[in-house]
């Protein structure tokens, strides 16, 4: 795009519970946007009637400001973005967060950028010169977000080897230049989830984090494990998400059976609790992580269980007698031999949920070719090409 194809820019600020902020935020942008065609988007989520002040406040300024209330969000704040992005009124669309930690004042150097016509996103950054990462509640919030601004580009430094902040919730990108259908939204870092699908042309501006205006940060060791879990499936697929919530099932089953032993507890009874609860624990994290999306096309939650718990004790009752067979009779190393088996029942166990537990249900089968296909696409690819 060049600036003679600019028609404007759609501001989108995704919203959730940031009444507050709704007013300021408006008065800045349109203050900032003074002699440039936008409208502001809200697509909200919120409990507090942050729609309704948005509805009040679009009758006190000169710009179209519009919002969406989701009853239903699906996605989160990433898909709160991408329903912003197909509601649209211009292609040039900035993407800003409600809590004025991203200062409106900038939109117009964003749009600036975009308009040399040599780019198709253009990032605020807190980590180039000039930028400012000050907002950050502490110390501890600093480097955690540094660290993963680091871990980011270290897994895609194709991807991003022109965007020192992925995880920045401000940027402009252009429309017409993102697949939405590639995007899998997880909750939030939807300039990763977009960046890291498909190969734009980016370039930076710097910009100061400011601190929360109002309302409560949505930072939690949940979000955090969500983002581990996204930036997974992003780089290696689905397979690799999966493998995460194995690992983790791994150590509660040891920390399980310790605990229960050291109460007095027989290690054979121990070790059967220990893994019927992580055989339980790993099928609901898969339900909320993994296999998401396929859920409405799939059988009921019962069966599903059912089938999932039905496997992993099966396979369970087939790996020790293997395990003991090559340790006893081909005197393999009981570590080697372990880890042999419990790479080939991952595999299998990965096989098993994908194609069996979470197949659609019986009658669609273009449906079901679809979901095998986009199986199979994500756990032979990487997320980087």
């Amino acid at each position: 795009m060049t600036i003679d194809h600019f028609a404007g820019a759609t501001i989108i600020v995704p919203t959730y519970n940031e009444a507050p902020n709704v007013e300021p935020l408006v008065r800045r942008i349109v203050a900032a946007m003074d002699g440039v065609a936008c409208e502001v988007l809200f697509v909200d989520d919120s409990s507090d009637g942050t729609a309704d002040e948005v509805r009040r406040v679009a009758g006190l300024v000169d710009i179209p400001v519009r919002v969406i209330h989701r009853d239903e969000p699906v996605g989160g704040l990433s898909g709160a973005v991408i329903l912003g992005l197909e509601q649209a009124a211009h292609d040039a669309c900035v993407v800003i967060d409600g809590d004025l930690q991203h200062p409106p004042e900038r939109i117009p150097a964003l749009v600036a950028r975009f308009r040399a016509g040599d780019v198709d996103a253009v990032v605020a950054s807190r980590y180039v010169r000039d930028g400012s990462a000050a907002g950050l509640a502490d110390l501890t919030r600093n480097l955690v977000s540094r660290v993963t601004t680091a871990l980011t580009k270290a897994m895609f430094p194709l991807r991003l080897r022109d965007c020192s902040d992925p995880m920045t919730g401000f940027f402009l990108v252009d429309r017409t230049r993102v697949d939405v259908a590639l995007l899998r939204p997880r909750g939030f870092k939807i300039l990763l989830e977009i960046l890291a699908r498909q190969q734009l042309r980016v370039a930076e501006i710097p910009f100061d984090f400011a601190e929360r205006a109002a309302g409560a940060s949505k930072a939690s060791i949940r979000q955090g494990g969500r983002f581990l879990v996204q930036l997974a499936a992003l780089r290696f697929g689905k397979m690799s998400a999966f493998a995460i919530i194995g690992g983790l099932g791994a150590v509660a089953n040891l920390a399980i059976m310790w605990t229960l032993t050291q109460l007095g507890m027989p290690y054979i009874w121990a070790a059967i609790i220990a893994a019927e609860a992580t055989i339980i624990g790993n099928f609901l994290l898969q339900e909320r992580f993994v296999f998401r999306e396929m859920l409405d096309e799939a059988s009921s939650g019962r069966t599903r269980f059912a089938k999932s718990f039905a496997f992993n004790n099966t396979e369970a009752l087939v790996r020790i007698p293997v395990l003991a067979l090559l340790v006893e009779t081909w005197h393999i190393s009981s570590v080697v031999a372990a880890a042999i088996t419990l790479a080939v029942a991952f595999v299998a166990r990965y096989a098993f949920h994908a194609l069996v537990v979470y197949a659609p249900r019986r009658g669609r089968s273009a449906r079901t070719q679809r979901v095998l296909e986009e199986i199979d696409e994500q756990v032979t690819a990487p997320g980087e090409l």
